[in-house]
């Protein structure tokens, strides 16, 4: 029983994916998306800087393509997962290794989905913020004390400990002052805008709309979907990935969902670890590893094929 993670955007270096291209499987995901940007996501790899791939429609290019590249690779080799679950971002990934969505038609949604957004982030600046220690009864205050007449609101459960709040910069200062004040620390994220809050809500009309023109399939593995912790549902998709960009991520819900039917492994399938550490302190006892380099994809082939 393996749960497959495909990570959201944020954890993005330099040189992510560079030593994958090797692989012509890897290298045709990045061109698709490529073409469908309009981005060269080859050269963001190799050469881009931590400014250039910080850019929101580049960020969101990169880790996709790291994640089905690394999918892909894996599904040749006859390596199934049991369940999905994509990380914000990480759900489109998640639709195309489910098998509910072709590589072309999610390159597309993924095109819609960064732009506008990016759009969004223009038009209502902002960011995010991970509060470190706290619960999501704490999040939820300190966003009450804080917003003000801005927009401040809880975007990721991401765990035990760890809640990340969405909105207006003004108000995250203010939220970082309050936190800090009670002796505890905070982060802000490596994020372009305040995804996941009411600031993203004419993007997530433009997704909803898209996505309404598209033919989803029924998934070939159980896909968790971000806003409820429930099975994604063909009927559905539509209106859930629109709603997906700007309600809250529910992740730690969804990997207490997957403890319950019985999961014990868990692989970030993508570059970084930030998924994995999560489920970490979501529950200790779990299996976890991370498959987002060339030498990792050898190593866990090895072991698993």
């Amino acid at each position: 029983m393996t749960v497959w993670l495909c990570p959201g955007q944020g954890a993005q270096k330099p040189g992510m994916g560079a030593d994958l291209l090797k692989s012509q499987k890897v290298a045709q995901v990045f061109q698709t998306l490529s073409d469908a940007l309009g981005v060269d996501l080859e050269r963001l790899s190799k050469e881009g800087t931590q400014e250039e791939i910080s850019d929101t429609v580049a960020a969101q290019g990169l880790t996709m393509a790291v994640s089905v590249g690394v999918g892909k690779l894996l599904l040749d080799r006859g390596i199934k997962p049991s369940a999905l679950v994509g990380f914000s971002l990480g759900q489109i990934s998640a639709l195309v290794l489910s098998g509910m969505l072709p590589l072309d038609d999610a390159a597309r949604l993924l095109k819609v989905r960064s732009e506008s957004m990016a759009a969004a982030c223009a038009a209502q600046p902002g960011g995010m913020v991970a509060l470190i220690g706290a619960s999501l009864s704490d999040a939820r205050e300190v966003c009450v004390q804080a917003a003000g007449s801005d927009v401040l609101v809880c975007a990721n459960h991401n765990g035990p400990s760890q809640v990340v709040v969405s909105g207006h910069d003004s108000a995250l200062e203010r939220a970082q002052k309050l936190w800090s004040d009670a002796g505890k620390k905070s982060v802000r994220l490596a994020t372009s805008g305040a995804f996941h809050s009411p600031l993203m809500t004419p993007a997530a009309s433009e997704v909803e709309k898209f996505c309404s023109s598209l033919d989803f399939r029924e998934p070939e593995v159980m896909l968790i979907c971000n806003t409820d912790a429930k099975p994604f549902l063909v009927e559905e998709a539509a209106k859930r990935l629109g709603r997906h960009v700007n309600d809250e991520v529910m992740f730690e819900e969804s990997i207490r969902a997957l403890l319950d039917d019985g999961e014990t492994e868990f692989v970030e399938i993508g570059f970084g670890n930030v998924l994995t550490n999560l489920v970490k302190r979501i529950d200790r006892s779990t299996e976890r590893h991370l498959v987002g380099n060339e030498t990792q994809v050898h190593e866990y082939i090895t072991n698993n094929a």
